[in-house]
């Protein structure tokens, strides 16, 4: 039997070794990342944060226009559209509703919202859906545009959202003051936990908490372009005509399936100037941001995570290209945006690995022989201590993010939820590649979309996060979470 444990000895001792390097390279990448947030915020962390009392006052008047695409959305927009009339506190605004003449649902649903309020604009587009949501979103501006020209008077800011978007009240202010400024405004995203899918759908919030407070600010920090999260951003409407005449017709690309994205990268390519705004409501950590159920399914998880995958990481790479050769920041981010597929495959292998060795141990153990493998061996102990500590450093990073925007529930919650974003992305990749063949053989688009659930928000059945920080992050790690306050 001794003679025959080569076979599990080479199988355990070569995958232990790749996953123990593929995850050191991530996890590297990563603490490289928290790094840099946190000598930021040691250098300029007591500058006085931008509050909506700190807002500079608006240069320009002019009306906003809110876009809104939407595709089989019967059971959301309704609510969406009543709770944004509700909330938005602007004195001129108008909301585009994108639907299509097949969808007689949601036209009805939509339509009786507008009946009641003339700043609610229905747009039918020319084509039965599903298209892409870009296309639907160039129905919107080729809709505004018109609207524009016959009233002589021109939009001042273009916003985007989703249809099962939850607005903040302040959200318009914070963009009238910011567009004067800047021809880019991104809000941040804090997803809504769904108490009866905590583990998926909490699984969002976990990575937006992290992402929209830590990642991206690292992002522009560097100067790397800033991709858009497709809701809660504004764009001026002069940058998106440049967008629109570099195209040869419409801003939205309709062949893309992660049009937000892209659409970011290319307005920092076009030098449009970028602000993530996180706009604090008051003094003790409550920001402006748009709040939403993300799914709550695995199967509606790994479908939404298929699409994001595919745009960003694989068509990424000859859709986007890569930044001028001198832009670094650049290169590692797109680079960062485009790792998934590797560290898929990393992660797979890690856990293959870890019952291989675990069986080989046994079997070892069984016949009395020594374990001639990782992690007796040096090189072994070295990987797994090394990405052991950085795991430990990411759980903590991910806890302490979760428990500013979430509290201590939440941020406790995000450890197994770490595992359930893991395997969400393990299902989510062959079907990205599956995906991503028949895009590169001509297979038409489609809104690969999910049933998307709304909050009785008026009724108040569901509590909002405040965005407050509460004791999680300071119960995880006192000093990281003095660093991030």
């Amino acid at each position: 039997m001794v003679e025959s444990l080569w076979i599990f000895d080479v199988f355990a001792r070569e995958t232990l070794l790749f996953a123990g390097v593929g995850l050191l390279i991530g996890g590297i990448d990563d603490l490289l990342i928290d790094l840099v947030f946190l000598v930021r915020r040691l250098l300029y962390g007591h500058r006085p944060r931008l509050t909506l009392a700190t807002l500079p006052p608006r240069r320009v008047v002019g009306r906003i226009a809110v876009f809104v695409a939407a595709w089989d959305e019967v059971a959301v927009i309704g609510g969406m559209l009543s709770t944004a009339i509700e909330r938005y506190e602007h004195d001129d605004y108008r909301i585009y509703v994108g639907v299509y003449p097949n969808d007689k649902a949601t036209i009805d649903a939509a339509a009786a919202v507008a009946e009641r309020d003339p700043r609610i604009r229905l747009v039918i587009g020319p084509r039965n859906g599903p298209t892409t949501k870009a296309d639907c979103l160039n129905t919107l501006w080729r809709a505004l545009r018109r609207d524009d020209a016959r009233d002589a008077r021109p939009t001042k800011a273009i916003v985007l959202h989703d249809a099962e978007d939850v607005v903040h009240p302040q959200e318009l202010r914070v963009v009238d003051s910011l567009i004067d400024r800047y021809e880019v405004v991104q809000l941040p995203v804090l997803p809504l936990v769904n108490r009866g899918a905590r583990l998926v759908s909490g699984h969002y919030a976990d990575e937006f908490a992290e992402s929209h407070a830590k990642q991206i600010i690292v992002r522009t920090a560097l100067g790397a372009g800033m991709p858009l999260a497709g809701t809660g951003c504004a764009i001026a409407p002069e940058v998106l005509a440049m967008v629109a005449q570099a195209r040869g017709g419409d801003p939205f690309d309709a062949t893309s399936v992660t049009e937000d994205y892209e659409l970011g990268l290319r307005l920092a390519e076009l030098g449009a100037r970028g602000i993530f705004a996180r706009v604090a409501t008051d003094d003790v950590g409550g920001v402006v941001a748009v709040r939403a159920y993300f799914p709550g399914t695995i199967d509606a998880s790994v479908r939404q995570k298929t699409r994001w995958m595919t745009g960003i990481a694989l068509a990424g790479w000859d859709r986007t290209g890569w930044a001028p050769p001198r832009a670094v920041a650049d290169h590692w981010m797109r680079m960062r945006d485009r790792r998934a597929p590797l560290g898929v495959i990393v992660l797979a292998v890690a856990y293959l690995a870890m019952p291989a060795w675990a069986l080989a141990i046994l079997l070892h153990w069984q016949a009395g022989a020594a374990i001639p493998y990782p992690p007796s061996q040096p090189t072994g102990f070295v990987l797994l201590v090394a990405n052991a500590a950085l795991l430990a450093w990411r759980l903590a990073m991910r806890m302490i993010f979760t428990g500013r925007s979430y509290g201590l529930r939440e941020a406790l919650w995000s450890l197994p939820r770490f595992l359930v974003g893991n395997v969400v992305a393990l299902l989510a990749a062959p079907r990205a590649v599956i995906v991503y063949i028949g895009m590169l053989r001509g297979a038409p688009l489609v809104w690969d979309k999910t049933r998307h659930d709304f909050p009785d928000v008026m009724a108040g059945a569901e509590t909002l996060p405040t965005g407050r920080p509460q004791t999680a992050a300071v119960v995880v790690a006192v000093a990281i979470a003095v660093a991030v306050r």
